[in-house]
């Protein structure tokens, strides 16, 4: 039950993660369609206002030019350029010179027919007859933006319940697009929670059972092929119990307690001789006694055959693997491959490999980052290509 229960919540925040992924997604294509769309309307609602402006201010123009008209025959007579306090005027001549300007903006825009700047509305037409050798007459009026507060005001609403709805809309779409994976990952996980299982009882009685051969009273044939045989569970034994720790996802409640670190190093490394005889791997061993530290038997008993399992899958034939223990530290060296700094920084980040003719699944220095994590331990990396890597775990006693 609490295997299947860490799944589900594995499963969720994959889910969760992929839901934020998405929606950030669509949530960024969604503001931007309705931006435009909301472009369009407004660039709709104020050309609809100036048509509607045109009209009144078509009227206005009317009644200038024939005033203006009645000032030009009638120059001699009077010279009071027409004036109407419904609206400012202006007259530009045929090489767009200001004649004579009532208007609030400086500048006109003699291209447009009608257009809006400045809170002011402008409409500009050329009469049939240059009065008083005027081209384009402008008129301009106050533009009281009534309008414009209420289509901002439409504008948001709309934007705020279309994204509401899209996002929505959005969300149970995804929902329903990752219901056949995850009920693919449910059986998935459930295959090897199921398998994983049923591994632990056969290999934990072939190692017992290796264990208890005396393989020195063996001829050397034979001896062999129990060595292979310890070996290989050793090796699907440490998968299994990594894959266990990783599905579990360090949900286990630790039982913490003093232990005496120097022996459970000691045991590992008895544990992992045979694998590193088979690569004729030295094991050098500078453990100091009596190092006691508080913490749960199975983590620190797994963070160390990581580490070892590691320095022996990567190390080369005639290698060494040097074990140094302290009251603050455990230090693994080993004379294998080496790594870039690149490769260093991503070292505990799962499902790395950075040799995939080496078997593994890139999940063991997955697992020791997160026992150190679980007890603060200091880890520090070095390594060199072709040289070799130091592992270093410090800790506060």
């Amino acid at each position: 039950m609490l295997v299947l229960k860490s799944l589900d919540i594995d499963l969720t925040q994959s889910e969760k993660k992929t839901l934020l992924s998405f929606l950030s997604l669509y949530s960024f294509f969604t503001i931007v369609i309705l931006f435009f769309i909301s472009f369009l309307y407004f660039s709709f609602q104020k050309n609809l206002m100036l048509q509607e402006k045109r009209v009144l201010m078509q009227e206005y123009s009317n009644d200038f030019i024939f005033r203006l008209k009645d000032l030009h025959i009638n120059f001699d007579k009077y010279k009071f350029y027409p004036r109407d306090e419904r609206y400012n005027s202006a007259i530009y001549d045929s090489d767009r010179t200001l004649i004579f300007s009532t208007l609030e903006s400086k500048k006109v825009n003699l291209d447009e027919i009608s257009y809006t700047s400045n809170k002011k509305i402008h409409f500009i037409e050329e009469p049939e007859s240059y009065y008083l050798g005027a081209k384009y007459v402008v008129l301009e009026i106050q533009d009281d933006g009534i309008w414009l507060e209420k289509l901002k005001k439409e504008i948001f609403i709309f934007v705020v319940i279309a994204f509401a709805f899209m996002t929505l809309l959005g969300y149970f779409l995804l929902r329903i697009f990752l219901k056949p994976m995850r009920d693919a990952l449910h059986l998935l996980d459930r295959f090897i929670k199921d398998t994983t299982h049923e591994l632990n009882t056969p290999i934990s009685a072939i190692i017992t059972n290796v264990e208890m051969i005396d393989t020195n009273s063996l001829d050397e044939k034979l001896s062999k092929k129990i060595k292979r045989i310890d070996i290989g569970a050793k090796t699907i034994s440490n998968i299994y119990e990594d894959l266990t720790y990783l599905t579990l996802d360090n949900k286990i409640i630790s039982q913490n307690e003093n232990l005496d670190l120097s022996k459970i190093v000691h045991q590992r490394l008895e544990y992992f001789k045979t694998l590193a005889d088979v690569k004729k791997i030295e094991l050098i061993e500078n453990i100091e006694e009596d190092v006691t530290i508080f913490c749960d038997v199975k983590k620190i008993s797994k963070l160390i055959d990581n580490l070892l399992s590691n320095a022996i899958k990567y190390n080369k034939v005639k290698g060494f693997i040097k074990v140094t223990l302290t009251k603050k530290s455990l230090i693994v060296e080993d004379s294998g491959k080496g790594m870039t700094d690149s490769q260093v920084e991503q070292l505990f980040e799962r499902y790395i490999r950075f040799d995939k003719s080496v078997g593994g699944f890139g999940i063991g220095l997955n697992i020791v980052s997160m026992i150190a994590k679980e007890y603060n331990f200091k880890t520090n990396v070095e390594s060199e290509i072709k040289i070799g890597t130091k592992m270093e775990l410090i800790w506060e006693n």
